[in-house]
């Protein structure tokens, strides 16, 4: 992002910052050498802006103000598209999870499989010792590589459709940093939570997903502007799709193993990340 102007810490920015929001236009505030700075996104003319502001601190009226909205090119299934570049981490998680499924073949491989699951099912119990003794040598990888490993065409093809769906939106509009942070915090919760229930053979981004559905849902249920604009209705099918999976019907209609602790510790890590999203993403 790029500065646009400089104001003192005792300005408050809110009802500016408030009116880029509500049209959409990305921007960030932040400390610096004891002032306020705000950031607006390279697409963003940062003149317009720095005119926008100069006329709501010379008294203007910014309930007046009418500014035209961008016109956005929708995919055929009415996704946004979203220029690449502004991205990178969704795009490096799809990535690095076709590569580690690719790498241990589905599951398949098990060499790959070793130095990639938590912790080394061919040689290490099921303990908390064994991720003491994982982390002391330095294999501090494991804690987060499980999600990127997947054991099916249907499994990976779903939660990476997640992952573009949500994890694109959540990096647009707070940027690529607090996107890997809600991930490798979601991630690794969730890994955790399942290696304590099941041990290490268990892979997968769900986790992961159901933190970043459960982050979006409270924070547009708790905040009235800058919302994600998800359907609430999303949080009540990622609930019956958590309780269907403690249920076993998931399993009984042939979907394989369900990581059911991941999913809802990763859920329960996204609800828990919103007040520190929200003291350290955009205001």
């Amino acid at each position: 992002m790029i500065p646009v102007f400089s104001a003192p810490l005792s300005e408050d920015l809110a009802p500016f910052t408030a009116l880029l929001w509500e049209y959409e236009i990305p921007h960030r505030v932040i400390e610096e050498e004891g002032k306020q700075v705000l950031l607006v996104s390279p697409s963003i003319d940062p003149g317009k802006v720095r005119s926008l502001y100069q006329y709501w601190k010379d008294g203007g009226d910014l309930n007046a103000i009418e500014i035209r909205r961008p016109v956005r090119r929708q995919s055929r299934f009415g996704v946004q598209a979203v220029n690449p570049s502004r991205i990178p981490v969704t795009l490096a998680l799809i990535a690095l999870s076709v590569l580690a499924t690719l790498l241990i073949s589905f599951g398949v491989n098990d060499s790959w499989m070793s130095w990639l699951t938590f912790t080394n099912y061919l040689t290490d119990d099921q303990s908390i010792g064994s991720v003491l003794t994982m982390l002391s040598s330095g294999q501090w990888w494991r804690l987060v590589t499980p999600i990127f490993l997947h054991f099916s065409v249907l499994h990976i093809l779903f939660n990476l459709l997640w992952v573009w769906v949500v994890g694109q939106r959540v990096e647009v509009m707070q940027g690529g940093k607090a996107l890997l942070a809600l991930v490798l915090v979601t991630g690794v919760a969730s890994n955790l939570a399942q290696y304590l229930i099941s041990g290490p053979l268990f892979g997968g981004m769900s986790g992961v997903v159901f933190g970043l559905l459960a982050y979006t849902w409270i924070w547009d249920r708790l905040e009235k502007r800058r919302r994600f604009g998800f359907p609430p209705a999303l949080m009540g099918l990622m609930v019956l799709w958590l309780a269907l999976g403690y249920t076993g019907v998931l399993e009984g209609a042939g979907m394989g193993a369900i990581a059911n602790t991941a999913h809802l510790v990763g859920m329960l890590a996204g609800l828990a990340w919103y007040p520190i999203g929200r003291l350290f993403g955009p205001r």
